[in-house]
C-alpha cells in the first residue's frame, strides 16, 4: 500500500503527518488489497478570516476508488471524519463483494 500525503497552501508539521500515517496504516485491517491512498490536506476559504481545514482521502482498491472530503476547524478532526467515512465505504464494498 502506497501512501501519498500532500499539503496545499501550508506546510504540515511532523505531528500531523505522523497522525495521518498511523491512522492510514490501520486501513489494511479493513481491506487487504488496497493499492494506494492519497491524502490531501488543504486550507480552504482563504478569503475569510476563519480558515476551514479540509481533508480529502482517495483510496484505490482493485476495480474501485473511494473518495471522501471533510472539513472542520482542525486538520486532525477533518482527517478523522473523512477516514471514518472511508472505513464505512470499504466495509460496504466488501459486504457487496461477499454476496
Amino acid at each position: 500500500m502506497t501512501v501519498n500525503i500532500q499539503t496545499v497552501r501550508f506546510d504540515a508539521d511532523g505531528k500531523l503527518t505522523e497522525h495521518v500515517q498511523k491512522k492510514i496504516a490501520k486501513l489494511s485491517n479493513y481491506h487487504d488489497r488496497i493499492i494506494k491512498v492519497d491524502v490531501f490536506l488543504k486550507l480552504d476559504n482563504v478569503v475569510h478570516t476563519i480558515k476551514d481545514k479540509v481533508a480529502e482521502i482517495k483510496v484505490s482498491i482493485p476495480r474501485n476508488e473511494i473518495f471522501v472530503k471533510s472539513s472542520s476547524k482542525s486538520f486532525e478532526q477533518s482527517f478523522d471524519n473523512a477516514l471514518d467515512s472511508v472505513i464505512t465505504q470499504i466495509k460496504r464494498k466488501k459486504e457487496k463483494m461477499a454476496e
